[in-house]
């Protein structure tokens, strides 16, 4: 079992749905990684990025918060609020990169640095 079926939904309809190799989640508690084979667990997510990584790429989502339920074939995120920043043309990307900025900065979350999630949204613009 080389990757693990990842989905992202927000109330909006499905981000993501594809096999990935990995993903990395912003937890409540810090970042946390999932392979496939994963043991299961249901986490809060926090204001960040998900990076995923597929066979011949990489991708990213920024979430404002949301829960993630993963089992050892699985990922499942359902998130608030959620913007793509690496899919789709140039312009697209840093149109999405500025709607992600005002996400991360419409959470009131005193113990999360919107800087640093900020900095991880611009090393894909």
């Amino acid at each position: 079992m080389d990757t693990i079926k990842l989905s992202i939904v927000t109330p909006n309809g499905e981000i993501f749905n594809d096999d990935v190799k990995t993903v990395t989640l912003p937890g409540k508690e810090g970042e946390f990684g999932v392979l496939p084979g994963h043991s299961s667990l249901v986490s809060s997510l926090t204001v960040g990025v998900i990076i995923i990584e597929k066979a011949d790429s990489t991708e990213a989502v920024a979430i404002n918060w949301g829960h993630v339920k993963v089992d050892e074939y699985s990922v499942d995120v359902l998130a608030d609020g959620a913007i793509a920043l690496t899919s789709g043309q140039d312009s697209k990307i840093a149109k999405n990169i500025e709607a992600a900025k005002e996400l991360v900065n419409s959470v009131k979350d005193s113990n999360i640095s919107v800087a640093s999630v900020e900095a991880k949204i611009n090393s894909f613009a």
